[in-house]
């Protein structure tokens, strides 16, 4: 089994859905924001494309962590290109990639200066990139497309791996074929309410129900916690 995730001294958390207004994220939450530095959070909407999904994000952050929330209005390929969009992300303590459709933050941010700024964020020490549902399967190698029905490049923060959110173990078919996708050689499946939080030199924080696959006809394996000092798979 290889490293679960690309080089860099920062964090991604990937969570795995679920509604923050009524509570089902909180414990996820709490894990990655005791990760986060001080600072506000920017939020990135290009998943959803609602101008209101940051706000109710913003007043349950501040309603129950006390930590402010700082729009990143990027929505379109143009706004990942737009300097002070850029200076937002240097600036901000943690990128929140918001959930809605993986197509509409892939076409958003590929190829775009936006995206080089979260790799920023990803390898600096105290870096940390946050992605729910949608923007957690992003992530990987590859994704599946919801308007075509065919299978999307992710960002490749997980070079090898593809993510399913919102997983349940009993209807599993979606993970078990992106895994037979070329270049792709474990699988990650994130339960609604789920965390993973993945650092520099191997460290894993797993918060609920996370469960892996290394081969299209595999067993699911439950994933758990992994300190730095302790021997990655591949070691």
């Amino acid at each position: 089994m290889d490293r679960l995730r690309g080089p860099g001294d920062g964090w991604l958390a990937l969570l795995g859905g679920g509604e923050f207004s009524f509570g089902d994220t909180e414990s996820a939450d709490q894990a990655w924001l005791a990760r986060c530095g001080d600072g506000a959070i920017g939020f990135l909407p290009a998943a959803s494309g609602s101008t209101e999904y940051g706000k109710h994000f913003g007043d349950y952050l501040r309603a129950t962590f006390e930590r402010d929330v700082e729009l990143l209005p990027i929505y379109r390929p143009r706004d990942a290109r737009r300097g002070r969009n850029l200076e937002r992300i240097a600036q901000v303590a943690a990128v929140y990639l918001g959930g809605g459709v993986a197509d509409q933050l892939l076409d958003a941010l590929r190829d775009s200066p936006a995206l080089e700024a979260l790799h920023v964020q990803l390898a600096r020490p105290g870096g940390l990139v946050v992605a729910i549902a949608a923007a957690a399967q992003a992530a990987g190698r590859r994704t599946r497309d919801l308007r075509g029905g065919s299978i999307l490049d992710g960002f490749g923060w997980l070079p090898t791996a593809v993510v399913e959110a919102n997983f349940d173990v009993d209807h599993d078919r979606r993970l078990r074929r992106l895994l037979a996708e070329p270049g792709v050689t474990w699988g990650l499946g994130l339960a609604a309410g789920s965390a993973v939080l993945l650092g520099p030199d191997g460290a894993l924080e797993v918060v609920g129900d996370v469960w892996r696959l290394d081969t299209p006809d595999g067993e699911l394996v439950p994933l758990a916690s992994r300190h730095s000092h302790e021997p990655s798979p591949a070691d």
